[in-house]
């Protein structure tokens, strides 16, 4: 997502400023918890290394979709400050493990951890981070929160697992590529709103819908970073444009290219991601298949159905500046281009 860099006196704030500002008072609190809880006595590199990704400028949208879940529900006590670090800290060891695993070395538009130390490090201050989101999970005393947020955790592990064996491969279709946006990306999205109305003591309802939103949301957040990959620019997505297609990974755009292709096409696709043979040019042909299908524009429009669907599940609520700015939020997902 864009950076986040102040709005100028002339330039109305964005949906995620206006968020932001809704529980800037609680994400002071939970950069402070964050802070506290990933610094070691023993072993500097850890602080070094997790300082590296989590103040390099991202948005903190996960934690911050808690603290609003929670806000929304009418909760009034301090548990939400833990879940969002816990959040925060779950999100950062997965990065740390993906960067790893996908050889990447650019994130938020810098050297990623991996790049700057070793994969040893980052795999390793990956699991400490995973461990301390555990122990803040504990804190809270609620075993329902425990499971939510476990579960999550397990659910991102076989999604980037998933991830790994539909890479390259091109029988992968759309259901089988659900599960992977689900567990990789969707997963923590879902828990991580749920929890905020578990904490709050919601009814059954309100908690399946806080569940809805998240996992929409999600889906919608992956599928337009899946379009962006392509169709986009390497500031929208904190990475390189084109990584995917260099990667082999095999996302809604390709599925849909290599199902709608002709002969020559999908000769193409099987040259280039189930062979790994790319060579100069290949990008800008992807980028031809992709227009000339609609594959680009049907993932688009997919990622705008999902966030519909979130926006949706907050009928549930009533109206406030909350829940105004989480709708916004939906809509500004799936608006970003550039």
């Amino acid at each position: 997502m864009p950076s986040t860099s102040a709005t100028s006196p002339n330039t109305a704030p964005g949906p995620f400023e206006r968020l932001v500002a809704l529980v800037s008072e609680d994400l002071e609190r939970v950069g402070l918890v964050i802070r506290e809880r990933m610094s070691s006595e023993h072993a500097p590199r850890i602080p070094e290394i997790s300082a590296h990704l989590i103040e390099a400028g991202g948005k903190r949208l996960r934690p911050i979709l808690t603290l609003a879940a929670a806000r929304l529900c009418g909760y009034r006590g301090d548990d939400h400050i833990k879940l969002a670090a816990t959040v925060e800290f779950i999100h950062t060891a997965t990065l740390l493990h993906d960067d790893v695993v996908d050889e990447s070395a650019r994130r938020r538009g810098r050297a990623t951890a991996n790049i700057l130390w070793d994969n040893k490090s980052s795999v390793l201050v990956g699991d400490y981070l995973f461990s301390r989101a555990f122990q803040l999970m504990v804190e809270t005393g609620s075993v329902r929160v425990l499971g939510i947020l476990s579960s999550a955790s397990a659910v991102i592990a076989e999604g980037e697992v998933l991830q790994l064996i539909t890479a390259h491969d091109l029988t992968t279709g759309l259901d089988r590529y659900e599960q992977v946006i689900r567990g990789k990306t969707a997963a923590l999205f879902a828990a991580a709103t749920e929890v905020g109305a578990v904490i709050a003591e919601r009814p059954e309802d309100e908690v399946t819908a806080m569940r809805t939103y998240g996992d929409a949301l999600g889906i919608a957040f992956q599928l337009a970073d899946d379009w962006l990959d392509y169709g986009g620019s390497a500031d929208a997505l904190g990475k390189n444009t084109g990584d995917d297609f260099r990667e082999g990974k095999v996302t809604m755009p390709v599925i849909l290219a290599v199902q709608r292709g002709d002969a020559a096409a999908r000769a193409f696709w099987q040259r280039t991601i189930a062979r790994g043979q790319q060579g100069e040019g290949d990008l800008e042909q992807a980028l031809a298949y992709l227009d000339a299908t609609g594959a680009l524009e049907a993932t688009r429009q997919a990622a705008r159905d999902e966030a519909a669907r979130a926006i949706g599940a907050l009928a549930a609520f009533p109206e406030g500046p909350i829940k105004t700015a989480l709708t916004d939020i939906a809509e500004f997902v799936v608006a970003r281009t550039v």
